[in-house]
C-alpha cells in the first residue's frame, strides 16, 4: 500500500467519523466504547483507588487505550495527558535525558540531549516500583499514571515537579493467553516502509505460578537526508581529492539517515505461594540502534543554497546506540493489619553517540586555533552509563475507621559515568604536511573528558491520614533524607604537546533535609471530592569537581551545586455527575536555588549551577463523558512559569543568565488536549471503532538566556491523529494516521548563531537544526489474541 493510498484511506475514515457522530442511528449501535479514565484503578497513593477518589491531580491512561491508539513513543503518549509538556528529540536522544515538564518546572535548554547531565530531572519516572528513566517501548502496559507536584512522602526517589509511573502487566495466574501484532507504516519524507511486531505470551504453571513474556521489534527506515556529508577514507578522514594541502573536499548525500532499529524483551515470573504472599520477578531489556537525528536544518549551506524538506546540514553522520537492562523483585505480604511491600531492583543503562560539532567550532571561533584547516570535521564521541541498586520497603495499613498510614524506607546506590572524546578529523595529517613539524600535534583528538559520580541516597518517608469525619480527611506527610556523593573528573586537551598534561579533580559532598506535606479533603458527594494541598519538593545537589589549580583551572565557585527546593500549593475539585467526570484545580509553585545544567566559562566542563528564583501558577481542567455512545475527553491547562529573580552565574564575573520575568523554557502558557471514540456493533461478534485525538500547545521558549543565540521563541502547534479498528472475535485490523496535517511541531532549536555555516573558515555544512515532531505517519496494524 502506497503512502498516497494510505493517506486517502485515512482521510475518508475521518469523514466517516464525522458522519457517524451526527447519526442518531449509529449512536444507538455502540457496543465497545472505551472505559472512563476516571474509573481506572491506580496505586499512586500506594493503595488501589480510582483516580476520581485521590485528593490531588492525577491522570491515568490504560494500557488498552495506549495500544488501541497505536501510541508510538513516550512523546506521543505524554502529549495526550493534559498539562504535560515534552521536548521531542526523536529516537536518537529519547533515552538520554528525561525531558518531561509538569507545571512548567524546568529551566534546561531544549537543545540538551546529546549527553547525560549531572542534575536529575525535576520529574521522576518509575517502571513499576523501580525509579528508572529508560524510555522503554510502550508494550504490554497495564497503565501509565502521571502525578502532578512533589511526591517525596510516597515515593522513595522523591520528585521535584511530579512523577510518571509505567505499570507493566503482571503474569496472570491460571490462564494461558497470548497476542501477536504486526504493523506497517510510512512516514512523510521517507523512501521506504517501516515495520514492527510484538509477541506476548502468558503461560501458567499450576495454579500458583505463571510466566509472561514480551518480545518486540521496530524497524523504521528514517526520514532525514544528510545532504552534504564528507566522503571519508578508510581511516575516517575527509577525502582530499586534490591533495592534503588543497582546500577541496568531496561530499555526498545519505538518504533516510535516521533509521531506527529497536529490540525489546521482557520476561516476568509470578509466584503466589499463598493468598497472603505474592512475588514477581521481572527482567527488561532494550537495544536501540539509530542512524542519525530526526532534526532538520532550516538555513543555508556554505554555497548559499537553502536546505529544504527533511534535510540536515551535518557534514558527518550522527549515529547512536543504547542498551538498557533492569531486574526487579517485588514482594507483597499481607500481614492482616497492613501490607508489607519490598521492591529490590538493579538496572544498567548505557549509550553512546557521535555528534556534529563543526558548526559550534565555527561560530565560537575555535577553528582559528587550528589555523583554518580546510576540511574541518569536529566529531564529539560521547557515552554515558547509569547503574543503580535500589531497595525500598513500604508498610501500608488496611483501611481504618480513624487512621490510615504509609511508611517506607529507601536506599539507592548509583554510579554515573559520562565521557566525551572530541576529534578534528584529519588535522594532524594536514598539520604535518603544511608545517613540516610533526611533533607539535600529537593526534586528531582535541578534547578528552571523563566524569565519574557516585551517589548514595537514604530516606525514610510516610503519610498519616486522619478520618476526621466520614467525609473529611486530613493527611500529613514527611520525608527525611541524607545522601552522600563524590565526583571525580578528568580533562585534557591532548592535540598539542604543550597542552597534553591531564587535570584531575575530586570532590565529595553530603546533605540531609526534612520535607513535609499537608492535605485536606472533603468528600461532598458519593462521586465528588474537594481538596487542598501544600507540599515541598526537593532535588539533590552534588559536586561538579572542576579543577581549581593547574592549566585548566576554573573558579572555585563552580566546584559544587546545592539542592533546589520548591513549595507547591494546590486546591481542586473532582467528581462525576450525570455521566460527566470533571477535574479542576489551581496551583502555585515557589521555586528557589534553581539548578541549571550548563558549561564552565573557561574550559567547558559540564556542570550544574544554582541561581535565581522562579514561580509557576496556573489551572488544570479535564472533563470526560459520553453522549449517546460517543466517549470523549477534553483537557485544558494554563501555566505561567517564569523567573522571579535575575539568574547570575556563580563565578566572580557574575554574568546575567536570565532576567526576572523571563518565561521558563519548554513551558507553554496554553495546552489543550482532546479525544473521542465510537464503536458500532456490526453483529456476528464484529465491531468497528472510530477514534481521534488532538493536541495543541502555544509558543514556548528554547532556553533560559539573555542571548538570542540560545533563547528564541518556538511557535505553537497542533497535532491531530485518527484511527479505525475492525475487530471480529480475536482478530483485529487497524488503519491509523498520526499528525494528519503534518505540523512541524518544533520543541527545540539549535540556532544558526550557535551552530550555523561559515565558509570563510572552510565549513560549508550547517549544524543548526529544529527538533521536529514525527511527521505525518500512515500505518496498518493487525493483531491476533488467543
Amino acid at each position: 500500500m502506497t503512502s498516497r493510498t494510505l493517506w486517502t484511506t485515512t482521510a475518508l475514515t475521518c469523514t466517516g467519523v464525522l458522519a457517524a457522530l451526527s447519526s442518531p442511528v449509529a449512536a444507538q449501535q455502540r457496543t465497545d466504547a472505551a472505559a472512563s479514565d476516571a474509573d481506572i484503578v491506580v496505586t499512586a497513593t500506594r493503595r488501589e483507588e480510582r483516580t476520581i477518589d485521590i485528593p490531588y491531580n492525577i491522570s491515568a491512561v490504560g494500557g488498552d487505550r495506549i495500544d488501541a491508539n497505536k501510541t508510538r513513543d513516550q512523546a506521543e503518549l505524554l502529549r495526550s495527558i493534559p498539562g504535560v509538556a515534552v521536548v521531542d528529540r526523536g529516537a536518537r536522544n529519547a533515552g538520554v535525558l528525561n525531558t518531561v515538564t509538569i507545571r512548567g518546572v524546568n529551566v534546561d535548554s531544549a537543545a540538551l540531549g546529546d549527553y547525560a547531565v549531572s542534575a536529575v530531572s525535576p520529574v521522576s519516572t518509575y517502571v513499576n516500583d523501580t525509579p528508572l528513566f529508560a524510555a522503554y517501548l510502550l508494550k504490554d502496559l497495564e497503565r501509565v499514571e502521571v502525578l502532578r507536584g512533589p511526591q517525596g512522602t510516597l515515593y522513595g526517589s522523591g520528585a521535584l515537579g511530579g512523577t510518571v509511573r509505567y505499570i507493566l502487566k503482571k503474569p496472570v495466574l491460571g490462564k494461558f493467553e497470548g497476542r501477536v501484532t504486526a504493523g506497517l507504516s510510512h512516514v512523510d519524507g521517507s523512501g521506504s516502509v517501516g515495520y514492527d511486531g510484538d509477541v506476548i505470551l502468558n503461560i501458567p504453571i499450576g495454579d500458583r505460578f505463571a510466566i509472561r513474556m514480551v518480545g518486540s521489534r521496530q524497524h523504521y527506515p528514517g526520514i532525514t537526508d544528510y545532504v552534504n556529508v564528507y566522503t571519508l577514507d578508510k581511516n575516517g578522514i575527509p577525502v582530499a581529492p586534490k591533495g592534503v594541502l588543497a582546500p577541496d573536499a568531496e561530499y555526498h548525500s545519505v538518504k533516510d539517515a535516521d533509521f531506527v532499529h529497536v529490540w525489546y524483551g521482557r520476561i516476568a515470573a509470578r509466584w503466589q505461594p499463598s493468598d497472603a504472599v505474592d512475588f514477581t520477578l521481572t527482567y527488561n531489556h532494550q537495544s536501540d540502534d539509530v542512524g542519525g537525528r530526526r532534526q532538520i536544518t532550516r538555513g543555508l549551506n556554505g554555497w548559499g543554497q537553502p536546505y529544504t524538506g527533511y534535510q540536515n546540514g551535518s557534514v558527518q553522520l550522527e549515529p547512536s546506540t543504547r542498551h538498557v537492562d533492569s531486574v526487579a523483585l517485588e514482594a507483597n505480604v499481607d500481614l492482616g493489619f497492613a501490607t508489607l511491600t519490598s521492591s529490590t531492583s538493579w538496572y544498567d543503562h548505557e549509550g553512546d553517540s557521535v555528534s556534529e560539532n563543526t558548526g559550534f567550532y565555527a561560530q565560537a571561533g575555535f577553528l582559528s586555533f587550528y589555523y583554518n584547516y580546510p576540511r574541518p570535521m569536529a566529531s564529539a564521541v560521547r557515552s554515558y552509563r547509569d547503574r543503580s541498586f535500589i531497595q525500598e520497603l513500604r508498610l501500608v495499613s488496611k483501611p481504618g475507621k480513624v487512621f490510615d498510614y504509609v511508611v517506607g524506607a529507601y536506599y539507592q546506590d548509583q554510579t554515573l559515568f559520562g565521557s566525551q572524546d572530541s576529534y578534528l578529523r584529519g588535522f594532524k595529517n594536514w598539520w604535518d604536511a603544511a608545517t613540516g613539524m610533526p611533533g607539535v600535534v600529537t593526534s586528531d583528538q582535541d578534547f578528552f573528558y571523563r566524569r565519574n559520580e557516585k551517589f548514595r541516597d537514604r530516606a525514610i518517608f510516610g503519610e498519616l491520614t486522619w478520618h476526621v469525619t466520614p467525609s473529611v480527611d486530613l493527611t500529613g506527610g514527611a520525608r527525611y533524607f541524607w545522601n552522600r556523593s563524590r565526583n571525580n573528573t578528568q580533562m585534557v586537551v591532548p592535540i598539542y604537546t604543550a597542552l597534553s598534561s591531564p587535570t584531575n579533580a575530586y570532590f565529595p559532598t553530603s546533605e540531609d533535609k526534612p520535607l513535609f506535606k499537608g492535605n485536606l479533603s472533603w468528600k461532598f458527594a458519593e462521586r465528588g471530592l474537594a481538596y487542598a494541598t501544600v507540599s515541598q519538593g526537593y532535588r539533590r545537589g552534588g559536586s561538579n569537581a572542576v579543577p581549581i589549580v593547574g592549566r585548566y583551572a576554573e573558579d572555585p565557585s563552580w566546584q559544587t551545586y546545592k539542592a533546589d527546593t520548591l513549595v507547591n500549593y494546590e486546591a481542586g475539585v473532582k467528581g462525576s455527575a450525570g455521566g460527566l467526570t470533571y477535574n479542576l484545580d489551581v496551583f502555585y509553585i515557589d521555586w528557589k536555588d534553581i539548578q541549571l545544567n550548563t558549561l564552565t566559562p573557561n574550559w567547558g566542563f559540564y556542570v550544574v549551577q544554582n541561581g535565581g528564583k522562579a514561580s509557576s501558577a496556573g489551572l488544570e481542567a479535564q472533563i470526560e463523558g459520553r453522549i449517546h455512545g460517543l466517549h470523549y475527553a477534553l483537557g485544558y491547562t494554563y501555566v505561567d512559569a517564569k523567573l522571579t529573580r535575575n539568574f547570575y552565574s556563580p563565578d566572580p564575573s557574575h554574568v546575567l543568565i536570565g532576567r526576572d520575568g523571563d518565561q521558563l523554557p519548554g513551558s507553554a502558557h496554553h495546552i489543550i488536549t482532546g479525544s473521542a471514540d465510537y464503536s458500532f456493533d456490526l453483529g456476528d461478534d464484529t465491531s468497528l471503532t472510530l477514534r481521534g485525538d488532538g493536541f495543541y500547545q502555544s509558543s514556548t521558549r528554547n532556553a533560559v538566556s539573555t542571548s538570542p543565540k540560545y533563547n528564541v521563541r518556538l511557535p505553537g502547534f497542533s497535532i491531530w491523529n485518527a484511527g479505525v479498528t475492525l475487530r471480529k472475535g480475536n482478530y483485529a485490523l487497524t488503519i491509523y494516521g498520526k499528525n494528519l496535517f503534518n505540523a512541524a511541531g518544533v520543541t527545540g532549536r539549535f540556532t544558526e548563531a550557535y551552530m550555523g555555516t561559515d565558509p570563510a573558515v572552510g565549513y560549508y555544512g550547517n549544524g543548526s537544526k529544529d527538533l521536529i515532531s514525527l511527521p505525518r505517519t500512515i500505518g496498518l496494524s493487525a493483531d491476533i489474541r488467543f
